[in-house]
């Protein structure tokens, strides 16, 4: 059994609804009824790494508490090979995000328990979003009926973020740590640094260790200095 993740891990504040870059036409507006309103179409999210996957889940379940209902978040590739225990214990809830079911794919055990809890879940009214790397047709799933169900569902697709989002996320996740990143050093850092979003958001943390750390402010000089 997956044990809950605790809830500064699944819901970080600076991974919220309002919080995200560019998402595509209609994506949040889907997601929000899928935590708010009883029946609501079911959605299947898709996009490589580092497009905002486990953002858009963890913003989901955010969401879905705020309304006071009860939502869970389950990483699937902490389940592997015994998907149906964590998905027994995911019973009760109004809301399930399962983050990543690609993980399981060629696993036949833990494809068929995901295929029955998809039909248990349909009957008992609870709301799912499924992610993953691509669309059901290409993640290797080995259990046509199951393919069938994910194809069922409504598809949102995820693109990676260019130069000008990555610069609007970094800005973003720096204000909501009241940092001030000026153009300039933004500039230094997306030509001199990993442009892997994920590794930017970490080396942010860095910085504003080390703007706390020093009391000064985040300019080209003091990139240079700390990295």
């Amino acid at each position: 059994m997956v044990p809950q993740l605790p809830l500064a891990l699944r819901y970080p504040p600076d991974q919220r609804f309002d919080s995200f870059i560019a998402p595509p036409d209609g994506a949040l507006s889907v997601l929000s009824t899928l935590a708010t309103a009883t029946g609501a179409d079911w959605v299947y999210l898709a996009g490589a790494s580092r497009t905002g996957k486990t953002h858009l889940a963890l913003a989901l379940c955010a969401e879905t508490e705020q309304q006071h209902r009860r939502a869970a978040y389950l990483p699937v590739a902490a389940a592997v090979g015994r998907m149906r225990d964590a998905l027994d214990a995911l019973e009760g809830n109004d809301v399930i995000a399962l983050d990543g079911i690609d993980a399981i794919a060629g696993g036949r055990d833990d494809e068929v328990a995901l295929f029955d809890f998809h039909n248990r879940a349909r009957a008992s009214g609870v709301n799912v979003l499924y992610t993953a790397r691509g669309i059901p047709d290409d993640i290797g799933l080995v259990l046509p009926d199951l393919r069938s169900r994910l194809q069922q569902c409504l598809r949102v697709m995820l693109d990676p973020l260019g130069d000008d989002g990555r610069r609007d996320v970094l800005r973003d996740r720096a204000q909501r740590r009241g940092l001030v990143l000026e153009d300039a050093a933004l500039d230094w850092l997306l030509t001199r640094t990993d442009r892997d979003l994920g590794a930017l958001v970490v080396l942010l943390d860095r910085l504003d260790r080390a703007s706390l750390a020093a009391q000064r402010r985040i300019t080209v000089p003091f990139l240079r200095q700390v990295l």
